[in-house]
């Protein structure tokens, strides 16, 4: 799978690495899945096309994981409760 994920702009970077580390935790949660690669810098701080709670830049990162399919719909929970997660979007990568 392929997650994409807006995390808000934080006071620091570091913050916003910890975010990050959590959302990756999210995804091995219990062993359900293993985390391939993570792209913080390809992208990174953007500018949003419209304001999303207040904010108008984000930084996006690209992770590439082996998910149970079992484990998406707990997945997805945890992210949309995660508040420094603005966006994600989560989509089958082409093999």
């Amino acid at each position: 799978y392929e997650l994409i994920v807006v995390v808000r702009t934080l006071a620091s970077d570091e913050e916003v690495n910890q975010a990050i580390d959590t959302v990756i935790s999210y995804v091995e949660l219990d062993g359900n899945g293993k985390v391939n690669s993570v792209d913080r810098k390809t992208f990174g701080r953007r500018r949003l096309a419209y304001e999303i709670d207040g904010q108008r830049e984000g930084h996006y990162v690209i992770i590439l994981a082996e998910i149970q399919p079992d484990h998406i719909l707990e997945l997805e929970t945890e992210l949309k409760l995660f508040d420094p997660v603005l966006r994600y979007l989560l989509v089958r990568a082409e093999e």
